[in-house]
Parts: C-alpha cells; sequence; structure tokens
C-alpha cells in the first residue's frame, strides 16, 4: 500500500475585485468627479478674476494721483515726462494674470478715463471697467462658463452669477 505524507487543503480564496465592485468604485468616482470639477473650475476663475480687479483698482488710483498733480489723465506733453498712466508709448502692455488693461482718455475741461480689462485663456469672454467716476461694470460672456455669463452695470462679478 502507498502511503503520502501530502495531505490535502483546500484552495486559498479568490483575491482580487468582481467585476460589480469596480464597476461601483467607478461610479463613484465619475460622480464625484461630476460634482468637484466644476466647484474646482470656478474656484480657479475666481483667482483669477481677482487679477483683473486688483490691476484695475490701482490703475485708477494711478490714474488718479496723476490728475491731482497734472489735471489732466493724458500725458501733459506728448513724449516728455511726467508720462500719464496710459500713456502707450511708455506703457504699452499692461497686464494682471490673464488679463490685459487697456486705458482711453477723454481728454477736454473735466477730463475723463475708462480702464478696460479683457481676458484671455481659461478667462476668455471676462471683461472689467472702471472709470474716472470709480464706475465698475463687468460683461461675461461665451467662452467663459455659462454660469459665470452675467453683466453687471455698477459692480463687478467676482463670484459666478452674482453682481
Amino acid at each position: 500500500m502507498i502511503t503520502s505524507s501530502a495531505t490535502w487543503r483546500e484552495p486559498p480564496a479568490a483575491r482580487g475585485f468582481t467585476l460589480i465592485e469596480l464597476m461601483i468604485t467607478v461610479a463613484i468616482v465619475a460622480i464625484l468627479t461630476a460634482i468637484a470639477y466644476p466647484n474646482y473650475r470656478d474656484y480657479v476663475i475666481r483667482g483669477q478674476v481677482v487679477s483683473a480687479t486688483d490691476g484695475l483698482s490701482a490703475m485708477s488710483a494711478n490714474m488718479e494721483r496723476y490728475y491731482q498733480d497734472n489735471r489732466q489723465y493724458n500725458t501733459v506733453t506728448a513724449g516728455s515726462p511726467p508720462y500719464s498712466p496710459c500713456d502707450t508709448t511708455q506703457y504699452p502692455n499692461i497686464t494682471y494674470g490673464t488679463f490685459t488693461i487697456t486705458c482711453a482718455v477723454v481728454t477736454g475741461p473735466n477730463g475723463s478715463f475708462i480702464l478696460t480689462a479683457t481676458g484671455s485663456g481659461s478667462t476668455a469672454g471676462f471683461t472689467y471697467t472702471i472709470n474716472q467716476a470709480n464706475t465698475q461694470t463687468s460683461t461675461v460672456v461665451a467662452p467663459a462658463p455659462s454660469n459665470w455669463r452675467l453683466t453687471c452695470t455698477s459692480t463687478w462679478e467676482i463670484k459666478a452669477g452674482q453682481c
């Protein structure tokens, strides 16, 4: 008679995930991503909008300082100092983050200016303005995210859908 020292053992339990467990995990990740990504994008845009509003506020303050010293918003004598903050020959490209700031000066007895910040890249479609009377406006159009698309005539839109 043949005897064996080997004893029969139960095979080890299968290790890994079943297809249903994997599909449930993928569904949960997809749902979380669908909720988180738009909120994250709004958060990033809010951070970039601050660049525009800070830049416009700083430029507006510089324009007012220049006006106090020279009683006009444009350069007093073309081509010679002191230069207006809106003198494009001295300051051709003013950028703050993803925004480019342009300036228009109206000469005359009272004088006026309007500063415009125009977004590009991830802030394309965003336009913010301020004038000498500190009137702030914002216009957000496509290709900006739909929840940001709004026109505010008396203040800046710094949060999605809120003037």
